[in-house]
């Protein structure tokens, strides 16, 4: 039996009645819509303001659209691939011509984005509910282009992005430098710009340290438990050669905990 759209979107965890599925086109829309047209070369920023703005006319897009939009580009005349998943926060604004939808992008079928191109049946409709689009088949889902190691000081990553970095085959040589080195690393919660310094050494490479983050959040640390790793920014402050002394890598935590007034006002405890 081929493989459909619909047990890809469930794995997902989105429950395709509550879900919309839109194949946006490379178009010129007409003046009098006020709606943006998309190009090839429209960047991605582009992509997700028009799809945040929809035709006023309720014929063309629903009333109450739902949860979660899931978000195709044409390709050729019969096939589509995945631009990303966004989630509905409700409309904001309206006039006779537009209408405009807070949305936000999920993490839901992130290592698909760009990957995943299934058969468009209906090459006329450019959006229909998810359980229509469910039995749409996979044409194919491309191999993840490996994305290059920035470099260990130019190294930062939101937890999502720290999440995809420990699991997805793109980022495999991202996990090959991290386990290289011991080191400190900063951790900042970028809604009130506390810091936490942290070190990996003796058993635990950085790589292996951020792996607990990537998992739960917290790695272990009483004090980031009560917080929302969503709001953490990972960064590297210094690397060392596994075969570095313990006594010089506590010495430089020491030292950037002072620096970064990461104890008196920050998130170490000591």
């Amino acid at each position: 039996m081929p493989l459909t759209l619909g047990p890809l979107l469930i794995d997902a965890g989105i429950d395709p009645v509550q879900a919309l599925v839109i194949r946006h086109a490379f178009v010129t829309e007409p003046e009098e819509s006020g709606l943006t047209g998309l190009h090839a070369d429209s960047t991605h920023a582009e992509i997700f303001s028009y799809t945040g703005t929809q035709s006023a006319d309720t014929r063309r897009f629903p009333a109450l659209p739902p949860r979660y939009w899931v978000v195709f580009i044409k390709e050729g005349g019969d096939q589509a691939r995945l631009w990303s998943v966004v989630e509905n926060h409700g409309e904001v604004s309206r006039d006779d011509i537009r209408r405009t939808f807070d949305i936000a992008e999920t993490e839901h079928m992130e290592d698909l984005r760009g990957r995943l191109v299934i058969g468009w049946k209906s090459p006329r409709t450019w959006r229909m509910n998810a359980t229509t689009a469910a039995s749409y088949p996979v044409v194919g889902i491309a191999d993840a282009e490996p994305i290059p190691f920035p470099g260990f000081d130019r190294l930062i990553l939101s937890h999502v992005q720290l999440q995809a970095v420990m699991r997805e085959h793109r980022y495999a040589s991202w996990r090959t430098a991290l386990s290289s080195v011991f080191g400190i690393y900063l951790i900042t919660d970028t809604r009130d710009g506390r810091h936490y310094v942290g070190k990996a050494d003796g058993e635990e490479s950085i790589r292996q340290r951020w792996h607990a983050y990537a998992t739960n959040g917290h790695g272990g640390n009483v004090e980031l438990k009560t917080l929302d790793p969503s709001s953490f920014r990972f960064s590297l402050l210094r690397v060392f050669d596994p075969s570095t002394p313990r006594a010089d890598i506590n010495a430089a935590e020491s030292h950037f905990k002072v620096a970064l007034d990461s104890v008196q006002r920050g998130l170490n405890r000591n």
